[in-house]
């Protein structure tokens, strides 16, 4: 039987080697002033600089360490999906590993979680210190999000984020959906979403991994959380249904051409609604095809998620 404790903290890490060790500490030494039972995941994300051997090194120090490592660099969704997936504490944490996030903001998180009944809090870095070229996209992005979403958090990006145990077990994350991460449990039915002011440090070691390219490729997770929300489950909802209006759509012009040809001898191809007609149908055919397949895709969906380990520390 699983073990049950306090907390997890799930601690994706890429080319963090420096700051491994002090943020280790910062969290056992939070935890136990909590006396909180506790265990810290560390998912190393293919790192190239000797974060893994820092990792085994700070295991002989700390047993509430639990680790694995990826053979290459998949992005910071699939380390937290597999985090997610070894997590046995009540509440579970995301913490960033470059220790700009504080570990002094566990204990009232948690008692936001077990006491006042959210099933997510959202850390909010309300005076950061990153770069103009960073603030300025975080800015507009979450903007767009919170107008998308319904969802009324000012920084969705924020690593620092607590939930209750079942939200991260029912949530599937990937490619770069860590930042859909609220609106994910939203729409797995935890509407209990708050955030909390958080202490924002300067980073200390390394350098920041963020890039334009992300950016881009958030607005197009954005586009498809919200799509998956609605249809992941049943894709034909979509297709097919947009699909019968084409065809009906279609078939009418064909019925109404024909009507006219045998009653007032108007000829059939010599028209524009002859060509519509004949694309539409077309289009309502491609359209249900696109739901067939995209039902047939669904049921390998559980495929998505599978990611080569390196090694695993227990």
């Amino acid at each position: 039987m699983e073990q049950k404790i306090d907390i997890s903290v799930v601690v994706p890490l890429y080319n963090e080697v420096e700051s491994l060790p002090e943020l280790v500490a910062w969290i056992d030494r939070v935890a136990r002033g909590e006396s909180l039972s506790y265990e810290i995941i560390m998912i190393d994300d293919g790192s190239t600089d000797g974060s893994w051997g820092a990792v085994q090194e700070l295991k002989q120090q700390y047993a509430a360490i639990r680790a694995i490592s990826f053979v290459r660099n998949y992005g910071k969704s699939a380390a937290l999906y597999c985090g997610f997936a070894m997590a046995r504490g009540e509440v579970v944490f995301t913490m960033d590993a470059d220790l700009q996030d504080s570990p002094d903001e566990i204990p009232a998180m948690r008692r936001m979680i077990l006491e006042e009944g959210y099933d997510l809090v959202s850390g909010w870095k309300k005076e950061r210190h990153d770069p103009a070229d960073k603030r300025w996209p975080s800015k507009l992005f979450n903007f767009t999000v919170r107008c998308a979403s319904g969802i009324k958090l000012h920084d969705f990006n924020c690593g620092l984020k607590a939930y209750r145990r079942k939200v991260v077990k029912s949530i599937e994350v990937y490619g770069e959906m860590h930042r859909y991460i609220p609106i994910l449990a939203k729409y797995a039915g935890f509407k209990r979403i708050g955030e909390k002011v958080v202490k924002h440090y300067e980073r200390k070691y390394g350098v920041s991994k963020f890039g334009w390219e992300r950016m881009l490729k958030g607005y197009i997770d954005l586009i498809t959380v919200s799509f998956m929300s609605r249809f992941g489950r049943s894709p034909m909802y979509l297709f097919g249904g947009l699909g019968t209006l084409m065809f009906l759509a279609g078939f009418v012009a064909v019925v109404w051409i024909i009507v006219e040809k045998f009653t007032i001898g108007a000829p059939l191809t010599n028209q524009p609604l002859f060509y519509l007609a004949l694309t539409a149908i077309l289009l309502g055919v491609q359209l249900f095809l696109a739901g067939f397949l995209g039902e047939m895709i669904n049921r390998r969906a559980a495929e998505r998620n599978s990611y080569q380990i390196d090694s695993q520390i227990e």
